[in-house]
């Protein structure tokens, strides 16, 4: 359809290789405190840049401790943020902690490459609100319609009153005034570039100017993370049902682990502890568990070797947590990489509601997707 060429037309994404020109978009994204979303597989962190160096990128700390120390130290750590009409994104780490305007930061190391992650022209925002919009005819009258959705380059109206064709028709130079959410009013030329029954697609003409350019962007990609964290929601219902969704496994000798997890895991699949033998976690493993739960209670040598032969027993067919007690975190970390586990934890610590939104999102992103609308 011309609605899609308009609004949704697969572009590809381009892929932004040249250090000039990646460290000009960073620092201009530095210079206006722009809105960063770090995430993980499992998690998402909603944070703003603040100033660029030659060795890392100073963003706001935004997360607990906790949540930096367990969720920013993934090897799979992204960031993406709006720049202009494209959504970029691009992978680092968390070098550590700095210090701007009297307040620590976060670290984080540049990306060797930043990628337009946004397949489409433009990305459409559907969920738009019911406010009215005006549009004007080449005959100068001014008609009130509804917004059906919004990108950085167009708009799609409905109109209620006639058919459209008889007011307008393909390449028609009109005006828009188009409100929204956050203070958001745009007042722009644009050109019909398709009509259909009463609803018609216009694409901004010249484009937006950068007041209000910039704004719409940032809104737009709030909106479409929204809306990923949204799908990402949509997963089977933790609550166990006989046959249908197996519990987690711990395996752990330890009775005091088992207590401490079974308070912090209310409400999910239901938690079975196996002593730490291969025949056990054979056993455990035949029932399909949707995680399993390594407790880790030193790193010795002598540790390190069974942890190793108790993981090969998985095959990678489950993803496991690494749960230390009395190891430091370096190592923890350490074995967690060495292993490839889904998350390293310390029950040593404090435990707050982090560890539980992490077990969530690790389930979301390996348990069967709902059926359901």
């Amino acid at each position: 359809m011309v609605e899609t060429a308009l609004l949704g037309e697969d572009m590809g994404a381009s892929m932004i290789t040249g250090e000039a020109e990646l460290h000009k978009i960073l620092e201009t994204a530095c210079g206006s405190r722009e809105l960063m979303i770090l995430v993980t597989p499992y998690l998402r962190f909603e944070t703003h840049f603040l100033a660029l160096d030659s060795a890392a990128i100073q963003a706001r700390i935004t997360m607990s401790a906790e949540e930096a120390i367990y969720g920013l130290q993934s090897p799979d750590l992204h960031f993406r943020f709006p720049s202009v009409t494209r959504f970029l994104e691009g992978h680092t780490r968390l070098l550590g902690y700095g210090l701007m305007e009297g307040r620590r930061t976060l670290r984080l190391a540049i990306p060797k490459t930043l990628q337009d992650d946004e397949q489409r022209r433009a990305y459409r925002v559907e969920r738009v609100g019911k406010g009215l919009v005006t549009f004007s005819t080449p005959r100068f009258d001014l008609k009130s319609g509804r917004l059906v959705n919004i990108s950085t380059k167009g708009a799609q109206l409905f109109y209620s009153q006639e058919p459209l064709e008889a007011l307008l028709k393909t390449d028609d130079p009109i005006a828009v005034s188009i409100p929204l959410a956050d203070g958001i009013l745009i007042n722009n030329r644009a050109i019909v570039r398709w009509v259909q029954g009463k609803t018609l697609g216009v694409e901004f003409l010249p484009t937006l100017d950068s007041e209000v350019l910039t704004p719409l962007s940032r809104w737009i990609f709030q909106r479409r993370e929204e809306d990923k964290d949204r799908v990402g929601s949509l997963f089977v219902d933790p609550a166990p049902q006989v046959g249908k969704t197996p519990g987690m496994v711990l395996i752990s000798s330890s009775q005091e682990v088992e207590d401490n997890l079974m308070g912090l895991l209310a409400g999910l699949p239901p938690l079975k502890r196996v002593g730490a033998s291969m025949q056990a976690i054979k056993e455990a493993v035949a029932t399909g568990p949707t995680l399993v739960f390594f407790h880790v209670p030193d790193a010795g040598l002598d540790g390190r070797r069974r942890l190793k032969m108790l993981v090969e027993v998985l095959a990678g067919k489950v993803p496991f947590v690494l749960l230390g007690t009395q190891v430091e975190n370096s190592v923890l970390f350490e074995l967690g990489n060495e292993h490839k586990a889904a998350a390293v934890y310390d029950l040593g610590a404090k435990s707050g509601a982090f560890f539980l939104r992490l077990v969530q999102g690790i389930l979301r992103r390996h348990q069967p997707r709902s059926e359901g609308p």
